[in-house]
């Protein structure tokens, strides 16, 4: 990827001529600031994201852009670290001059974009799990939350799991913002379910070395292993774990599948681990909006949209329409034409901003990886188990983020 990150597509350009000279003149694109982890432990699931904001990007100047203007996306590489994803999201606005800013995908670094973004005035739709980016201090009127959040993750599939696998557990979680948010949403999910907490083992980031702590985990017995470990964390944990046999004494469940982890870990690894996920390519079977974006993605890349590539490609997309409601690129302005127009569809069905946080509601899926003499083609690695509706109740009120 080039350092300047420039999406055209046929038409675009033929748009642009069409427009009245005087909008020409004040700018010939509208810059949007991507900050992602290219490198690091997110590596994969960051250049997944990546390409979703690419194809929205092609298709947005596809059709002429908005409000005739081409969309450039300018991509910089976080590192997984919160004071570089600070400089470089400063970098995008001050030396770019980028008008937006979408992005962010490790919990932590999110917060550092985000107080860049609220200094400089900037919209930032964040596509990262964060409790705390939609709520006080954090949170701003120009602050926006596209994915879910650790608090209805965990939840959701805390509960499922509950009712659906067992009710004595042992959780492992990454010790950063997303692990500690899961496991605390965990262990309450469990008590209101009347479970049993055996214990937690917490692990520093990037440091997947869980050999010392199994032998506790397996002695204690527990019915099901629920695991916060993500990216190549995860795959390093599902191994350990299957060298000493628990995968065949236990379940094993985790707030979250990522995709490109799966693929790269393999359907041997992942059989039978549950997990939820925010979008699966087979969901195009029975969701109209998902049969669209799946054929459109498909077509472009030979190969289907994963799941963080959905969340870049939808806050990008989102960004367009608040940009097209608001008829200008004011922050502010686009900001309150989405709060004025909360509902969308652009890839799985309805979702919605919650006007006291910006917090997208959405559903979710509980998934299960398939044996691999049933996985369907390179993709086709997991089992869709339950539908988990979009529900405000899932997430914290509104007053228990001190909005309200």
């Amino acid at each position: 990827m080039n350092r300047r990150s420039f999406l055209t597509a046929t038409g675009a350009g033929a748009a642009a001529l069409a427009f009245p000279a005087v909008l020409r003149a004040q700018t010939d694109t509208i810059r949007v600031g991507f900050p992602l982890p290219l490198t690091g432990p997110f590596a994969a699931l960051g250049g997944d994201l990546q390409r979703g904001a690419i194809f929205a990007g092609e298709e947005l100047n596809a059709r002429g852009g908005v409000l005739g203007r081409k969309i450039e996306i300018l991509f910089r590489d976080d590192q997984v670290k919160p004071a570089v994803g600070a400089q470089r999201t400063k970098e995008l606005i001050e030396n770019e001059k980028v008008q937006f800013v979408v992005g962010g995908l490790a919990a932590h670094v999110q917060m550092a974009i985000n107080e860049q973004t609220k200094k400089a005035g900037i919209l930032f739709i964040s596509v990262s799990q964060s409790d705390e980016i939609s709520a006080k201090p954090d949170t701003s009127p120009i602050t926006f939350h596209e994915a879910l959040n650790p608090t209805i993750t965990c939840r959701a599939v805390g509960s499922w799991v509950a009712q659906n696998l067992g009710k004595k557990w042992w959780i492992v979680y990454a010790d950063y913002a997303w692990g500690k948010q899961c496991n605390n949403v965990l262990i309450e999910t469990l008590r209101k379910h009347g479970g049993t907490l055996l214990g937690t083992t917490p692990y520093p980031l990037g440091n997947a070395e869980f050999v010392a702590h199994l032998p506790k985990i397996q002695a204690a017995r527990p019915e099901v292993l629920v695991s916060a470990t993500p990216g190549a964390d995860n795959i390093a944990f599902l191994k350990q774990v299957a060298s000493f046999g628990m995968k065949k004494e236990m379940r094993i469940a985790q707030p979250l599948h990522w995709m490109p982890t799966l693929k790269e870990g393999g359907s041997d690894l992942y059989t039978d681990v549950y997990g939820g996920i925010n979008f699966y390519w087979e969901l195009e079977e029975t969701i109209p909006q998902a049969r669209r974006y799946v054929a459109a993605y498909r077509k472009r890349f030979n190969a289907p949209p994963l799941d963080y590539c959905s969340y870049g490609y939808s806050g990008i997309i989102e960004l367009a329409r608040g940009i097209e409601l608001a008829k200008s690129t004011d922050s502010m302005a686009v900001a309150n034409a989405l709060r004025k127009n909360p509902v969308y569809d652009h890839y799985k069905g309805k979702q919605w901003w919650r006007a006291c946080d910006d917090k997208s509601f959405q559903d979710l899926w509980i998934v299960r990886g398939r044996e691999p003499s049933k996985v369907r083609g390179e993709w086709g690695l997991l089992d869709v188990v339950a539908r988990i509706p979009a529900n405000e109740e899932l997430d914290r009120t509104c007053a228990e983020k001190g909005l309200a």
